[in-house]
């Protein structure tokens, strides 16, 4: 019996001892690696110039993903931070190797044309680089199967990726940070990643405004920055008590996904989040840009400069995917979608503020919003027209043009120079899928039709802001479209364009 009680404890301690190494077996094999322990982000980190190569070896595949954030975060935010500021010299060193190899981005001001404000000078000339050996001419001469066989889409008309596409999220510049650290102490900028543009290809900064209630005002702005410290003093008097409200909430912080009071978030500190004029600063825009909320996988998202609240009262769809049909939609749905990259989800962990339309606040904010007009055009007609007596031989061309041969007005048409259509200009014609710097460059499908009114002071274009003048716009509508306008009906177009 002794030895039959000692064969029973021998096996019993070999089972035990098994299941222990099963165990830790188990447990490596199911922990994370060592890099993710540290806080250490791959997909943060800057992808080779190759990088579709690269991921076609692994087997990567851009479309495929998860359609909702990540809402537990494993990783404290210290570690997440220094992973994040330690990467991002590589991950700005790579924008600026795209957008200097797609983009001449040197300073050619006009000599002539100024924004609305008056205080910067319109760029002008076509900057997109052509591939090698090839002209706009040629280019024009060859159909859309010639140009994508041959590799031969210029690079800057592919779409433009945001500055770090696998985080994605709002990011301002440098004149919008300053100025709202300045009057309201609130920081907008992210560790992570900084604009990527220069500054001398952005809209004025600040703004005019303009409003349709009071056109004898000039610039309601004063040439200020709108904010929570002085719009009071701009507004009373001038706006009803229903619009000063609708502005107090329009410039009051929500919550947003990078910036917010939780660990989850891209600013140093906890922040109270961002408000609508952060991007709109004045109503208008200041190329601040994003990623559109309507897309998944991640990879696949559309990069999405932030558009001119202009003539907001003629327009009836809104957003560029989403086609909301008023400005009270826009206004309710915008904080939960956009600020949030469209998911609820991560929007209830970080304290969603929902504006609501049963307080009023949604129609007191679209209320305001609609007080704004376009900026004055001194050469158009009240039906928007270019009055003979003002407008130079070129400028009269280009309103031919834009109505004729080079079919603009298919579009923009109307007085505020849109249709309040979505259209999809099929441009993945001209070129294969492909990943560039973490984005799936893939067919895009319908966007909303953009106004052309004050069109100067919006630079850059399209929806991604992948044109960066209006030299670029003509050029890209020009192989788009198959127009094959000549060099002199180009240029006229540009000059119209300049007095819409």
């Amino acid at each position: 019996m002794v030895t039959s009680f000692r064969w029973r404890l021998v096996s019993l301690i070999i089972v035990i001892v098994l299941g222990l190494i099963t165990c830790m077996y188990a447990q490596m094999a199911t922990s994370p690696p060592a890099d993710q322990k540290t806080g250490f982000d791959p997909a943060s980190q800057p992808i080779p110039a190759n990088d579709q190569r690269i991921h076609d070896q692994v087997g990567f595949d851009p479309a495929a993903g998860d359609s909702y954030h990540e809402t537990v975060i494993a990783v404290p935010f210290d570690a997440m931070m220094k992973s994040d500021v330690d990467a991002k010299a590589a991950v700005m060193q790579r924008q600026q190797q795209l957008l200097q190899e797609r983009y001449d981005l040197s300073d050619r001001p006009s000599k002539d044309v100024m924004m609305s404000g008056k205080r910067k000078a319109v760029q002008t000339g076509v900057r997109v680089k052509l591939p090698q050996g090839v002209t706009w001419a040629q280019l024009a001469d060859m159909d859309s199967d010639q140009i994508r066989d041959k590799g031969l889409w210029p690079k800057g008309f592919l779409p433009l990726p945001h500055v770090k596409q696998a985080t994605g999220g709002q990011v301002f510049p440098n004149q919008q940070i300053d100025s709202i650290q300045k009057f309201e102490n609130r920081s907008l900028r992210r560790f992570d990643v900084d604009f990527d543009l220069p500054e001398h290809l952005t809209p004025e900064f600040p703004p005019p405004v303009f409003l349709q209630s009071r056109p004898d005002l000039g610039d309601f702005s004063r040439g200020q920055h709108i904010t929570l410290k002085n719009y009071y003093a701009l507004s009373n008097g001038i706006l009803t008590p229903v619009q000063i409200e609708g502005l107090r909430l329009l410039l009051t912080p929500f919550p947003q996904e990078e910036f917010n009071e939780t660990e989850d978030r891209k600013v140093a500190d906890p922040s109270m989040g961002v408000a609508c004029l952060d991007c709109h600063v004045n109503f208008h825009t200041n190329a601040a840009f994003h990623l559109n909320p309507d897309v998944r996988p991640q990879t696949a998202r559309l990069r999405l400069d932030t558009t001119s609240l202009r003539g907001l009262f003629n327009q009836q769809v809104h957003g560029s995917k989403r086609s909301l049909r008023s400005v009270e939609d826009f206004t309710e749905f915008e904080q939960p979608t956009a600020y949030f990259n469209g998911d609820h989800v991560s929007a209830a962990r970080k304290g969603i503020g929902r504006p609501l339309r049963e307080t009023s606040q949604v129609t007191m904010m679209a209320q305001m919003q609609n007080m704004i007009d376009f900026p004055p055009a001194p050469k158009l007609t009240v039906l928007m027209r270019l009055d003979p007596r003002k407008a130079t031989e070129k400028e009269l061309l280009g309103e031919k043009v834009f109505r004729g041969k080079g079919q603009c007005m298919q579009c923009h048409s109307g007085p505020a120079f849109m249709d309040d259509k979505l259209h999809d200009l099929k441009v993945e014609r001209f070129y294969k899928p492909q990943v560039i710097n973490g984005q799936y460059i893939h067919a895009e499908g319908p966007i909303k039709t953009f106004t052309l009114r004050g069109i100067k002071d919006s630079p850059p274009y399209l929806h991604d802001g992948r044109c960066l003048t209006l030299d670029d716009t003509v050029e890209f509508f020009n192989l788009v479209l198959e127009l094959k306008l000549t060099q002199e009906e180009k240029e006229a177009l540009v000059a119209y364009m300049l007095q819409l």
